[in-house]
């Protein structure tokens, strides 16, 4: 495939529009840059991140910076045990003025949506936001009615506590383009938190530097980058190996095969190419992939992560010329 002269514009306007956004919340993310860029690459390539990582590392700043950097509406649910799905999805309410059910919509209306502590939630109310994440439309009393795009959910949840929780099922897990965790700041980036006179007027006080349409634009240039067939080929072998290797009980879906590709396409756009390499798809194999696969029992009680089944499948496919 060749791109014409406006395409190739669009490509290095691309990338200098996702550096802006990427610069602007790193003044309220501090010292994880590889991390902002992951979820802008997620946001851009349509789809949905999972935060999984202890309290207090900037979870919901990076959500609230990101949604301000590219004036997004957004959205907060604090997932509990007693929320129901319609406090996700909203409700018909009668109206007694004209004789008539009104609805009322819910916080899944929004553009950017924070679910905090999204195992906190019973399965019924985590699966109200399948369709969403999905479909891009939610349906409430028979009715369906379409979200405003972009929408991206991300959703947090902590890897140490589980008294009360209902773990996410692999179809749900299945949703989520990426899993990331932020981990702690290294000393610089530390020092530069305390050095601000209070963080959280830092992130109120951020200006939108793209649009919504922005993000919708760059999703379609995004989709024009290249991909050769033999890069294709090359996504189609780690899925199949991953289907047959011991080492894993379930392999990736189709859907992250398709995902894996999206989100390379995105990261190649955002570099300024206007191409895909290997390189692209093996360093978002990990965030992309990992929290797809379910490890086998002999490797799990081995010790080995997910993260490092999947650093295997790289290691052992060939990589095409």
């Amino acid at each position: 495939m060749t791109l014409t002269s406006n395409q190739r514009d669009d490509i290095r306007t691309f990338a200098g529009v996702f550096d802006r956004i990427c610069d602007n919340i790193a003044r309220a993310v501090h010292g994880k840059p590889e991390i902002i860029r992951l979820s802008v690459t997620c946001l851009i390539a349509r789809g949905h991140l999972l935060i999984e990582d202890v309290p207090g590392v900037g979870k919901t700043s990076l959500a609230k910076a990101l949604a301000r950097s590219v004036a997004a509406d957004f959205g907060r649910v604090q997932f509990t045990p007693d929320l129901l799905p319609s406090d996700v999805l909203g409700t018909s309410v009668w109206n007694q003025h004209d004789g008539s059910f009104e609805f009322r919509p819910g916080p899944v209306f929004t553009q950017l949506l924070l679910g905090d502590e999204i195992n906190r939630a019973s399965p019924k109310t985590q699966s109200a936001l399948l369709e969403a994440m999905a479909e891009g439309q939610a349906t409430v009393d028979g009715a369906s009615y379409a979200l405003r795009q972009p929408f991206m959910v991300i959703a947090t949840q902590n890897p140490l506590e589980h008294h009360g929780t209902f773990p996410l099922p692999e179809s749900q897990l299945d949703r989520f383009l990426m899993k990331l965790s932020i981990g702690y700041p290294d000393r610089p980036a530390e020092l530069a938190m305390l050095a601000d006179d209070d963080h959280e007027p830092v992130v109120g006080s951020l200006r939108p530097v793209a649009t919504a349409d922005d993000i919708v634009a760059m999703a379609r240039a995004a989709s024009k980058v290249h991909v050769a067939p033999q890069l294709a080929g090359y996504l189609v072998d780690l899925a199949e190996a991953s289907r047959s290797t011991p080492s894993l009980a379930l392999g990736v879906s189709p859907r992250a095969t398709l995902g894996l590709l999206g989100a390379a396409r995105v990261w190649a756009a955002a570099a300024g190419r206007e191409f895909v390499t290997p390189d692209d798809i093996k360093t978002l194999a990990v965030p992309v992939l990992a929290h797809r696969v379910v490890v086998g029992t002999d490797t799990r009680l081995g010790g080995a992560p997910a993260e490092e089944a999947v650093l295997e499948l790289l290691r052992t496919t060939p990589v095409p010329d």
